[in-house]
């Protein structure tokens, strides 16, 4: 006996669902059109547009041997930067391993052509503090000024006679003149929040971060220090506008991470970590990069000679390196600085910190070794950054030209030529297959494409994706994707009625049979999709994407328009009688048992046999007019028979 399948949610509550996220997305890029530089069209890559094209040749201000590491390690920081600024499917490559080619799609604006013609510097400066990456806090400020003032009318209690003219209430609510307010709550460890729960404004952030930074509460943001700095760890260095730029930074921003130099070696510096994991104020430089003699990276081993099983960054500088590097860690190994964990000095790196270690002794011979839980990939890359950093190098520009696309427009409308026969070839399959499906089938199609093109518009506003011919294909091959749901689900629908079960009801239980290997035959293209995009590079990269991407849509599509809109068409009279060329026919399905036929009624088999195509009725009539015709003919022998007897 069939089961009746679970009961499942109405199919206009999953069809709401789905115009709500069509809404969203294509509201969204309408909305950017009017008050953005959105585009109904998704942006194209180079092979597509063309762009420009940049030769770069790195040289040396005193004429050393630039090796191929040295090249590799300048594409790496040429590709952060222009990723940084939000630039996708820019090439940069090595031409002969003398020059880097950079080639950036579409028209780059000229502060994206300066972020690649810059040379990158490192230099050591003085660490001075760190904090999450975030803005500060609005509330959590407001939080900590009100426990400050607090405790202090509790430590000074007053009868009334004395500060009431409310200026000892304003001098508690503000941080004490330079100190550093390195306990104090006013950058957040998470995302910032408002009492409301929602994110605080610019405005708000500006408004706390100007009442943290006047320290000494006279409404101005001053850029000089308070007092004369002793050393170049001393928190004098931090004026209140640096704490000003501190608090309002935020390095989950990718716009912060690009980097690019030109900072002032002889001031502080307010930055953000490489990764973005932290930001911090840095002192004035103490070592240039040009100063190293070498770097290296390897297992670490302890002062007896034996292996501590973890890896390091090994560190030589040259003569006058080794000479300021021995008067750093003697300063760095004081006292006061150890308890106050201001024992550690930052690499900075084109204007990012690429590590600030501790100091655990003093180094008088030049040679330090870095540790901090690297892995072997990661302290070979700060090695390489170490020894880029130790050369004086700039890049001379070649040539700066307008390229055309490498591979046309002839190229794009043959992908899509390529795609509108397969989708062809598709609908033609689900007609002669599944005919009356095929309508499903042409819809959710039109729907998963719609969801696709939409959503490619959309990065390409907010993320800066561009589309190349390898991510056309992966757009084809969705077609494919999305087709073997639906013959799963046909199929698994068919079964059902193969088996004897209601129309209805083999809807909703084949789908609850197919939605297990939709998901899981997506889940394998995902995985896959996902491991190709993280190790592949280049356009690979694009088709990994959109591959990934149309995965997803896919699903999005078959649970939530395929399936309400199979239980729509199943309560029609062609789809839920069961007609001959719905797709979903009892008889041409084999199956032996009644059919629904809607409205509570079902077919008999009279009328089942009604149902028959004309072909069968013909055949059936033809050879009911035979059996007749021999049943006369026998009836005439026994009349004939019997005459002669």
């Amino acid at each position: 006996m069939a089961t009746r399948p679970p009961a499942q949610s109405r199919p206009s509550s999953r069809l709401i669902l789905l115009g709500v996220l069509v809404v969203l997305i294509f509201g969204s890029i309408f909305g950017g059109t009017k008050l953005s530089d959105a585009s109904w069209s998704p942006n194209l890559a180079l092979d597509l547009e063309g762009g420009t094209q940049l030769i770069l040749t790195p040289q040396t201000d005193d004429g050393s041997q630039i090796t191929d590491s040295d090249v590799q390690q300048a594409i790496e920081i040429i590709r952060q930067r222009v990723n940084s600024s939000g630039v996708s499917e820019a090439e940069i490559t090595s031409q002969g391993g003398t020059n880097i080619v950079v080639a950036l799609p579409g028209e780059p604006d000229e502060d994206t052509l300066n972020l690649v013609r810059q040379s990158a510097q490192l230099r050591f400066r003085a660490f001075l503090y760190q904090a999450p990456p975030g803005p500060i806090d609005p509330q959590a400020l407001d939080q900590a000024l009100a426990e400050q003032e607090e405790a202090t009318q509790e430590a000074n209690p007053t009868d009334g006679t004395e500060g009431t003219d409310g200026s000892a209430d304003t001098e508690s609510a503000a941080p004490e003149e330079g100190a550093a307010p390195a306990d104090e709550p006013a950058t957040e460890d998470d995302a910032p929040s408002t009492e409301s729960g929602a994110a605080p404004t610019t405005a708000q952030i500006d408004e706390a971060a100007r009442k943290a930074a006047d320290l000494d509460g006279d409404g101005e943001i001053s850029d000089t220090p308070t007092t004369e700095p002793t050393s170049p760890s001393d928190q004098a260095w931090i004026t209140e506008q640096d704490w000003y730029d501190f608090y309002t930074l935020n390095c989950t921003d990718p716009e912060n991470l690009i980097g690019g130099g030109g900072d002032d070696p002889a001031k502080p510096l307010v930055t953000c970590a490489t990764d973005g994991s932290s930001k911090y104020i840095v002192g004035p430089m103490e070592i240039p990069g040009t100063d190293i003699a070498s770097a290296s990276s390897g297992m670490a081993y302890s002062q007896a000679g034996a292996p501590t099983g973890e890896y390091a960054v090994n560190l030589k500088f040259n003569a006058e390196g080794t000479a300021t590097f021995k008067e750093i860690t003697e300063r760095l190994r004081q006292p006061e600085m150890v308890s106050s964990q201001r024992n550690r000095f930052a690499i900075v790196l084109d204007s990012l910190v690429v590590s600030a270690p501790s100091v655990n002794d003093v180094i008088p011979n030049g040679e330090a070794q870095i540790t901090g839980g690297f892995t072997r990939e990661a302290a070979a890359t700060m090695a390489r950054q170490l020894s880029f950093g130790a050369l004086p190098i700039h890049f001379e520009v070649q040539s700066e030209a307008q390229i055309s696309a490498t591979l046309g427009s002839e190229q794009l409308q043959t992908g899509l030529i390529a795609g509108l026969i397969g989708l062809g070839l598709v609908v033609l399959y689900s007609l002669l297959q599944y005919r009356g499906l095929a309508l499903v089938t042409v819809t959710s199609l039109t729907v998963a494409a719609g969801l696709v093109f939409g959503t490619i518009a959309l990065l390409s506003w907010l993320m800066g994706y561009r589309l190349s011919l390898p991510g056309v294909a992966g757009l084809i091959i969705a077609i494919g994707i999305t087709a073997d749901s639906f013959i799963i689900y046909f199929e698994r629908i068919r079964d059902e009625v193969r088996e004897g079960r209601e129309l209805s009801a083999a809807v909703d239980q084949g789908w609850l049979r197919a939605r297990r290997t939709v998901i899981a035959s997506d889940m394998v293209n995902l995985l896959a999709a996902a491991v190709l995009y993280f190790l592949a590079v280049g356009s690979v990269r694009g088709f990994a994407f959109t591959l990934g991407l149309t995965t997803v849509i896919d699903l999005v599509v078959v649970f939530l328009f395929t399936h309400p809109i199979m239980r729509v068409l199943i309560r029609t009279k062609f789809f839920g009688g069961g007609h001959r060329f719905s797709g979903l026919d009892p008889v041409h399905l084999g199956s032996s048992v009644t059919a629904y036929r809607g409205a509570g009624r079902v077919l008999s088999r009279g009328e089942r046999e009604q149902a028959l195509s004309i072909a069968e009725r013909k055949r059936a009539a033809r050879q009911q007019e035979e059996a007749m015709a021999g049943a006369v003919a026998g009836s005439d022998s026994d009349s004939d028979t019997k005459d002669g007897q």
